[in-house]
């Protein structure tokens, strides 16, 4: 089985207190599909070429539907619901190598 990362970038916050409120929820939602963090909201970006220097944050599944399936699931739905239109972000699923 080949690994899933979601690979999230926050273009703009516009609200920091619904970010909170997304993270509060979605982090228990990610680790209950054994998600774990790579980096986080505060890891140091060096962007090189036309990359930007923006929030970076990497989650890593065991396999790639169940990155999918977490994605899915009601608990991270709430946390989107939290989120609101709080961010402008950059959101992917991919299949690792």
């Amino acid at each position: 089985m080949k690994k899933g990362y979601w690979v999230i970038t926050y273009r703009s916050i516009a609200d920091e207190s619904a970010l909170k409120a997304y993270g509060a929820l979605a982090l228990p939602a990610l680790e209950s599909f054994g998600g774990r963090f790579l980096t986080r909201s505060m890891s140091q970006v060096q962007a090189h070429e036309a990359g930007l220097q923006q929030r970076t944050i990497l989650v890593e599944f065991d396999d790639y539907e169940i990155a999918l399936a977490a994605r899915k699931s009601e608990a991270y739905q709430q946390a989107l619901q939290a989120l609101g239109s709080g961010v402008e972000r950059d959101f992917r699923i991919v299949e690792g190598a």
